[in-house]
C-alpha cells in the first residue's frame, strides 16, 4: 500500500494554516471575529505573565492586529459566548463545545476526589457546602472571599488554603463556572447562572463515546495531521487508547488515511489525515511572510515535541528557571517568518516609561538578521506596541546575539 508522504515544507504549510497563521492578518476586528478565530483555534490558552502582553492576548493579536484584550472579556462575561475550563492548562472555549465538557468535567471530580482521599486534605469536603452557600447567598466570588479566615498554607492540594481547594474542585467538577475576572482574578458563581440551560441538561449532554467521536474529529481538524497521541493530548481529556480506538474504527470507514510526514531534520514519522489532505491547496501556497511574535504558549508551539519536529525549534519556557542556569531569558517569545521560525527575543514592556525594550535576539542557526529583517522586526514590534500598553520601541546596544546551535 503506497502512503501518502508529505515533505517538511508540505506539513509546516498545512499545520500553519490550521493554526491560522498562514494567511495575511487583516482587520478590522469585532468581537464576532475574535469568537470566530477562538473556535477555529479550538481554545485560547490564559496565562499571568505580562511581560509584553499575556498569553490569550497576544495569541489573537499575532492572528488579529487590530485584537484588543477587552473584546474577550465581553465575550466572556457579557455575551457568555465563550467560557473557561481547563484543556492541557486553563483556557477560554467557545460556549457551543460547552456539552463536551461534560465527560472532562466527570472525570477531573473523580481525580480530585481521588487526590484527597489519597492525601487526606484536612477541610476539603465540609468546606463544599460552606463555599457553595457563600456563593449561593453572595454571588460571583474569589478565592480571598470564600477563605478569609484560613492561612493561606493551610493543607490544601497545591498548599492551597481548604476553601481554595474546594473551590477549584467545584469549578473543574462543573457546580461552579468562572462568571468574569478582575485584575486577572477569576470570579466563580454558580454554573446555572453563567451557562444556559440548554447547554446544561444531560439529556442534551454527549455520551462517552460521542465525546471521544468529537474530540478526536476536532483536535484532527486543527492539526491537519497527527498521531494518536497528539489526538489525545489535544483537548487533553480523553485517554490515548480511546484515541487508538477511534483511528482504528475510522482507518475502516475510510475516512481516515496513513500518512508520513517528514521532520525538520529529513527523518519520516507516521501519522494519520483525512482522506483529502493530499488535494489540499495550502500544502503548496507559500504563507504569509509577515514577520510575527508569537507567545510561547501559542496553539502551534504547545506541543513542543511537535514544534521541533516539525520546524527544528527546540523551545524551553525558562519562568521556573534560576536565573544563572537561563540559556535565553525569563519569557522569550518565539519568532515566525513564513513557515519558519526564525528567532527568539528578550524583551519587556516598562509601561510607566511608555517603552518596550528588547534586551536580545538570538536568531536560529542559519537565518541571517540583515536590515531587511531587522525593518520587519521592528514593523511587527510597532504592530505589537498597543497592546502592550506602550508607544515606543528601545533597542539595548548588544540585542542581536550569536545563534546558538544547542539548545
Amino acid at each position: 500500500m503506497n502512503v501518502f508522504t508529505l515533505s517538511n515544507a508540505q506539513a509546516r504549510r498545512i499545520f500553519l494554516d490550521r493554526h491560522a497563521l498562514h494567511e495575511t492578518p487583516k482587520g478590522p476586528t469585532r468581537r464576532a471575529d475574535v469568537h470566530a478565530m477562538i473556535t477555529r483555534l479550538g481554545f485560547v490558552q490564559l496565562d499571568s505573565i505580562n511581560t509584553v502582553a499575556r498569553a490569550h492576548d497576544l495569541i489573537l493579536h499575532s492572528r488579529m492586529p487590530q485584537y484588543r484584550s477587552a473584546d474577550l472579556w465581553r465575550l466572556l462575561q457579557k455575551d457568555r459566548a465563550v467560557f473557561e475550563h481547563w484543556t492541557h492548562d486553563a483556557a477560554i472555549i467557545p460556549m457551543a463545545f460547552y456539552p463536551y465538557w461534560r465527560l472532562r468535567r466527570q472525570r477531573d471530580a473523580e481525580r480530585l476526589r481521588a487526590r484527597w482521599r489519597t492525601n487526606r486534605t484536612e477541610g476539603f469536603e465540609p468546606q463544599l457546602k460552606s463555599v457553595l452557600r457563600h456563593i449561593r447567598t453572595h454571588g460571583p466570588s474569589t478565592s480571598s472571599d470564600v477563605g478569609r479566615d484560613e492561612a493561606k498554607s493551610a493543607g490544601g492540594w497545591w498548599d492551597w488554603h481548604p476553601s481554595k481547594t474546594a473551590l477549584e474542585y467545584l469549578w473543574r467538577a462543573g457546580t461552579l463556572a468562572v462568571s468574569h475576572r478582575s485584575g486577572f482574578q477569576k470570579h466563580y458563581d454558580l454554573t446555572e447562572r453563567v451557562i444556559a440551560a440548554d447547554l446544561r441538561a444531560p439529556e442534551n449532554a454527549p455520551g462517552e463515546a460521542d465525546t471521544i467521536a468529537w474530540c478526536c474529529n476536532e483536535a484532527l481538524a486543527r492539526l491537519g495531521f497527527a498521531t494518536a497521541g497528539e489526538l489525545a493530548a489535544f483537548w487533553d481529556h480523553i485517554r490515548l487508547a480511546e484515541a487508538q480506538a477511534w483511528i482504528t474504527q475510522a482507518l475502516a470507514k475510510g475516512t481516515l488515511m496513513p500518512v508520513n510526514v517528514t521532520c525538520a531534520d529529513g527523518t519520516v514519522r507516521p501519522a494519520y489525515a483525512r482522506p483529502d489532505l493530499a488535494s489540499d491547496p495550502k500544502m503548496d501556497a507559500a504563507p504569509c511572510a509577515r514577520l510575527r511574535v508569537l507567545s510561547p504558549f501559542d496553539p502551534a508551539l504547545r506541543d513542543r515535541k511537535r514544534a521541533a519536529r516539525l520546524f527544528g525549534f527546540d523551545y524551553r519556557i525558562e519562568v521556573f528557571v534560576p536565573e544563572a542556569k537561563r540559556t535565553y531569558g525569563y519569557y522569550v517569545f518565539p519568532l515566525l517568518e513564513g513557515d519558519r521560525l526564525v528567532g527568539r527575543i528578550d524583551m519587556k514592556a516598562f509601561r510607566k516609561e511608555d517603552i518596550l525594550q528588547v534586551r536580545a535576539l538570538w536568531p536560529e542557526p542559519g537565518v541571517r538578521w540583515g536590515k531587511t529583517r531587522v525593518a520587519a522586526l521592528e514593523k511587527a514590534l510597532h504592530r505589537l506596541s498597543p497592546l502592550a500598553g506602550v508607544t515606543q520601541v528601545r533597542f539595548d546596544r548588544d540585542w542581536l546575539r550569536v545563534p546558538i546551535k544547542a539548545h
